[in-house]
């Protein structure tokens, strides 16, 4: 399958400053690995997409895979699902598929998930492998163990890139501490130093923080955001409301 070399139908710029510093990372050749951190609909997931469609039309890798862990089956094996891979992963990438659709056609991403340009796999299914000139865009890390982050950082091979991407305020399974991409961060910010590597190429790590005020969607978000932030939520609250009998209920919060 040959991709037409038409330009992406709504390709998108960075807005904030915390959006352009991951932008310009992710088009840094040095970059072989990025994390971008941030709230949903900061860019993430978006920027990556697009990013990689770009190095494949201009032929600087020949694959993209898209890959996140499968939270919902972590104690079962997804060969109960019905279909192939791409097909059983469809609740999980359908976010990205979205994305991709959007920055080419629908059509040309089934055509290129049919001819395995993209790969749709779960994390669990990246042991064992080493990606070579190949685009990684694994997301909604902060539901991963450390182990799982360990291995899928060290599949990285030649001519290929990984972004890895996620809210650590949004785990579904780990605490902090322990899921991988806290435990990512934490290690290259303790032991990475970025001096040792300043003059040679494909072996940058770099981190990209972003937080509410690089939230794009509708403003509603930003004050759903405000909601669920706990620094709203006074130590003794309580609140009051009535159901359809006109029966008041009591909610105390104690945090």
């Amino acid at each position: 399958f040959q991709m037409k070399k038409a330009d992406i139908q709504n390709e998108i710029y960075p807005r904030t400053n915390n959006q352009l510093n991951y932008f310009e990372e992710l088009r840094n050749l040095q970059n072989q690995l990025v994390i971008g951190i941030g709230p949903a609909g900061c860019g993430k997931t978006y920027f990556a997409c697009q990013r990689a469609i770009n190095e494949y039309q201009s032929k600087a890798i020949k694959k993209i895979v898209i890959t996140r862990p499968l939270i919902s089956v972590e104690r079962e094996e997804i060969g109960f699902l019905p279909g192939t891979i791409s097909e059983k992963m469809d609740p999980w990438t359908r976010p990205i598929v979205d994305v991709l659709s959007d920055l080419i056609t629908k059509e040309e991403v089934e055509k290129m998930i049919l001819s395995n340009i993209i790969e749709l796999s779960p994390l669990a299914y990246m042991r064992g492998r080493t990606f070579k000139d190949t685009f990684i865009v694994a997301d909604e890390m902060q539901n991963s163990s450390p182990n799982q982050m360990k291995m899928l950082t060290t599949r990285i091979g030649d001519g290929s890139k990984m972004i890895i991407n996620g809210d650590l305020q949004q785990s579904d399974y780990y605490k902090n501490e322990k899921n991988g991409l806290y435990d990512l961060i934490y290690r290259v910010s303790q032991f990475y130093d970025p001096s040792k590597y300043e003059n040679t190429d494909y072996n940058k790590i770099t981190i990209c923080n972003m937080d509410k005020s690089d939230v794009y969607r509708s403003p509603v978000v930003l004050k759903i955001l405000d909601i669920y932030d706990k620094k709203y939520m006074s130590k003794n609250s309580s609140l009051s409301y009535k159901n359809d009998n006109n029966k008041k209920f009591n909610i105390t919060h104690n945090s």
